[in-house]
């Protein structure tokens, strides 16, 4: 949407937040004339503005029609979602846990679209602070880019505490978030170390480090080839390689070039699930679309 945005009306383009968590994406977008910033008061009344992938709390888009911003949303259809299941049991009176790391967008912004008795809770842990006006009437709701085993741990601390809890398990993680960690799943059984393509601020790109390091495989977060020390290979025979689900393809063969430069590499693609997954664009970029044809 921010490249057909930049291409259809030209720079800049305001767009909240990091439209994706990946320092490429965001450099790239930013020198063609994308303009990130964390407030809407900081962008120009009437302005085109974007709103990013992890979407965006009630008093934002308040904030954004009060300025007269021609708006954008390029909240993510899997996050959209949640808010609407989190909304759903808002107005049937439950009390709603979002299970998910305070202070990430996508957190910040379905707490605002859910509203009501609502709960943020990060680790099984703190499932035991709870306090609920009806243990009987307790629904849940997850952030999509969590761990898959993190989520069940905190799931099944809920449901011991409150055995009626309504909620759809792990259905609200992210496809691609959760093809991923299943391909890592069985990548780490035949590597050495993982690299995992990705920026530090992206919560699936550190999913997936969590897994390789909880299997006891020494794994990496690295940004892109630059990021790796040569003296982490010392001693390893079998490197995996898996990205996050914003980390550009270039990264990926950047890094396998990089690692070819070291010494002799041969590579072997795993078979993983076809993303045949495919989001429609806003009428406004798809009416553009028609009329090229």
């Amino acid at each position: 949407m921010v490249e057909e945005a930049l291409q259809r009306y030209g720079a800049p383009i305001y767009v909240r937040h990091e439209i994706v968590h990946n320092k490429h994406v965001v450099a790239d977008l930013r020198a063609r004339g994308a303009i990130f910033v964390d407030d809407v008061a900081e962008i120009p009344e009437g302005a085109i503005t974007i709103f990013s992938a992890h979407g965006v709390a009630p008093d934002v888009e308040q904030s954004a029609d009060a300025r007269h911003l021609d708006v954008i949303d390029a909240t993510c259809p899997l996050v959209r979602r949640v808010h609407n299941e989190g909304r759903r049991y808002a107005q049937m009176g439950y009390d709603v846990v979002l299970i998910g790391h305070r202070g990430h967008p996508e957190v910040e912004g379905t707490s605002g679209q859910i509203g009501g008795r609502l709960h943020i809770v990060g680790t099984p842990a703190e499932v035991d602070t709870l306090n609920v006006e009806d243990p009987a009437r307790v629904a849940f709701v997850t952030q999509t880019t969590l761990s898959v085993s993190d989520t069940q741990d905190t799931i099944s601390a809920l449901k011991r505490r409150f055995p009626r809890i309504a909620g759809q398990d792990t259905k609200d993680i992210c496809y691609a978030t959760q093809n991923r960690q299943n391909a890592v799943a069985d990548l780490l059984k035949r590597v050495d170390l993982l690299l995992v393509v990705g920026s530090a601020n992206s919560s699936n790109a550190n999913r997936l480090q969590e897994i390789g390091r909880s299997a006891g495989v020494p794994s990496y977060l690295i940004d892109g080839p630059a990021g790796i020390d040569a003296a982490w290979l010392r001693d390893v025979a079998t490197v995996g390689i898996t990205a996050g689900a914003s980390a550009p393809e270039i990264l990926v063969q950047d890094t396998l070039k990089f690692l070819a430069s070291l010494r002799p590499v041969v590579v072997t693609e795993m078979d993983g699930r076809d993303e045949a997954v495919r989001f429609r664009l806003p009428d406004r970029f798809v009416a553009k679309a028609e009329v090229r044809v």
